[in-house]
Order: C-alpha cells, then structure tokens, then sequence
C-alpha cells in the first residue's frame, strides 16, 4: 500500500503463477482487477461505444489523452464542466496519459529541452508549451484517478548518446512532476531508455527513488522487432518493484498481452481492438477474421462461437460484412463491441487461469485455436 497526495492506494497480490500475477488494484472507491485492459478513450469518447456499451464489454478502467483533450475542448473547460467522469458520463476509474507519446508521434515538435516542449497545435497551429507542471496541471482539471508522468519518449532505432539524453529528461521532468501535483488521483513514473539495458536499469532505480506508487513502461512498440521487445520485457519486469502495478504502455496484439502477463505485467492499453475494428479486422477464439473477405457475404454464422457479446448473440457474419462493405456507422459499434468483448473475456481468462496456476495450459490452449 502506498500513499500519495493524501490519497491510498491500494495493491493486491491475490494469486500468483511463476511470475503472473492476478491482484487487486483500488483507487478512491474502484475496484480494479489485474490484468486488465484499458480501451482507448483519446478524447474522452471510445469510437462509437456509448459507455453503458463499454460496460457491457467488460471494460473496468478508460485511458483518455491529457494533451488532447487540453487542446480541445480544453482541460479547464472539462473542469467546469464537472470533470472528465462527469463530462463524458463514466463512472469507473480514467487512466490519463501526459501526451509524452504525442509529442513524440503528431510531427508537430518544434522544440524540447529540459525545461518542456513546443510543439503546434494539430488543430489549428498555435503554440503549445507543455512542461512537467502544465501537464499536471491539465490532469488535475481532468480529475484523472491515475495521473502519467510527462516524458521524453524516442524511436528505435536511436542512438544510445540521444536515447540516454532523453532518459535523463524524463527522470528530471518526473520529480517535477510528483512535486507539482496536487490532486487527487496516483501519480504512475514512466520508465524510459529504449533497448539499452544499462539505460533501463538506470531510469528504474531513479524513478523507485523518487517513488511513484505504480511503474509504466514507456517507450516501446515504437520501431523495434517484436521479438526485441519481448527480450527486453523478458527480464526488465522483474526489476520493477513487486507490490506496485506494472504497466506496459501501448501494446498489443492479443498474444503480446498473454505473453506479457506470463512475465509480471498487469495493466495494458493499445488503440489495436477499437482501430482494427473499424478497419473490418476481428479477432475471435478460432483466429483473426478479415470480415470484408468475400467469403463472409452470404455466411449465416455468428461470428464468434465462443462469444456471447451483443454483436455475436445477433448478428450474422454475413450482415457484418454487407454493414462494413456499405461503411455503415453501425459496423463501426457492433465490429467495435466484438473486439474489446473478445480483449476483456481474454484477461478474464488471464486472471482464472492465474488464480488457478493453470495460465500456462491457458495460452497454449488459446494460441492453438487461433493457429489451426
């Protein structure tokens, strides 16, 4: 148990199955079991899922953008209008990233330094100076539960002099945050240090000296292989502090996940189930299904068998691919209801398999359908 801000937070460890961990996160009033999923709410909205929908999914907790939602329709609005929770009607915890990963990412960047960054608008242009104390600032408007450090995020490949430099910023910029913010919520370190070992190591024992109450590692899925990266999270979790929760940023495909879960991972966001979705790319227990392929027109089938969401219980595959195929807003939802039923029913899963020490008999059951 940590405390923060006059704020407890609470970790549970509930069970454990070698390195997997199934626990109990709590947070103000909510109740959150890990592993979990964090569907991506950029700007305060999931893509064409109203949240009594999100709710129906599975979904326990909502990541949204900080710098979006500071550009529009503006943090101090959303503070007016009684919040983040209050503004977009949802009543479970919102996880809120700084934006470091935008900065990174929008190729509006005009200037970084150790004080903060410049960057353009992508609305409209106008200069943005985003600091360690602005960003905190903006989250404590928002009334965010879960609060990112602002950081310093780089591609691979980058060099180990740059990728060094910007450890080093995200490590100075992270104290100014914890000693800036002044809301309620829990303040999350980002670890950062690309895929330089010694950089890595580094970044962690910095940022467990300052103290956060929850580790996110930042700073991948942005370049390197696949495999790269599940040789670096392969022994880095196990550095990160056990009675904290591990966040592993921006990642991934339904395997990454399990994968990760088996090595200490136990939160997780990714656009991946709500973008794949809207593009026509699902994924079910028996593998992934690319619902505008012809061979779906006329198929009377649902389109999952072991699914019990909405869309499966009512549907027919073949009218999932006549709604795509004619770009109906209503694919978008019902596509969209699939995909993160199907992410939320997967840690489901997760977490009984770890309770039970049977995760590994799990995966290779799972990863088998989806490969026949």
């Amino acid at each position: 148990m940590a405390i923060l801000c006059g704020v407890i937070v609470q970790f549970k460890v509930n069970a454990t199955n070698k390195l997997a961990r199934q626990a109990t996160l709590r947070l103000r009033n909510f109740e959150v079991e890990t592993p979990v999923f964090m569907p991506c709410g950029t700007y305060g909205s999931v893509k064409g899922l109203t949240p009594d929908q999100l709710t129906d999914t599975g979904t326990s907790v909502l990541l949204s953008n900080a710098l979006h939602l500071q550009i529009r329709p503006g943090h101090e609005l959303i503070k007016q209008l009684g919040g983040l929770h209050e503004f977009m009607n949802w009543e479970g915890p919102i996880l809120t990233d700084s934006g470091g990963y935008q900065v990174f990412s929008l190729g509006q960047l005009i200037n970084i330094d150790d004080e903060g960054v410049s960057l353009k608008s992508p609305v409209d242009g106008d200069l943005i100076r985003l600091t360690p104390e602005v960003s905190m600032e903006v989250q404590q408007c928002l009334g965010s539960d879960i609060v990112m450090v602002l950081d310093h995020c780089v591609s691979n490949p980058t060099d180990k002099e740059s990728t060094a430099d910007a450890m080093e910023r995200s490590i100075l910029w992270a104290k100014r945050c914890m000693d800036y913010y002044r809301g309620n919520g829990s303040v999350f370190g980002i670890l950062q240090g690309g895929m330089y070992e010694d950089l890595r190591m580094e970044s962690l024992d910095e940022l467990k000296t300052i103290g956060f109450p929850g580790y996110a590692i930042g700073g991948l899925s942005v370049g390197e292989s696949n495999q790269c990266m599940h040789e670096l999270l392969r022994w880095y979790v196990q550095e990160l502090p056990t009675r904290s929760p591990r966040y592993l940023m921006g990642v991934g495909t339904p395997q990454d996940l399990l994968l990760s879960i088996q090595y200490g991972i136990d939160m997780f966001d990714c656009v991946l189930p709500t973008r794949n979705a809207r593009n026509g790319h699902l994924f079910t227990s028996q593998g992934v299904v690319r619902i505008r392929n012809a061979h779906y027109k006329s198929l009377d089938k649902r389109l999952d068998p072991e699914c019990n969401c909405y869309t499966c219980t009512n549907f027919s595959t073949a009218y999932l691919h006549h709604l795509d195929k004619r770009k109906e807003i209503l694919a978008c939802t019902l596509l969209s209801l699939h995909n993160l039923t199907f992410y939320h029913s997967l840690l489901k899963g997760a977490r009984e398999a770890i309770r039970t020490a049977t995760l590994e008999d799990y995966i290779s059951r799972t990863v088998a359908k989806w490969n026949e």
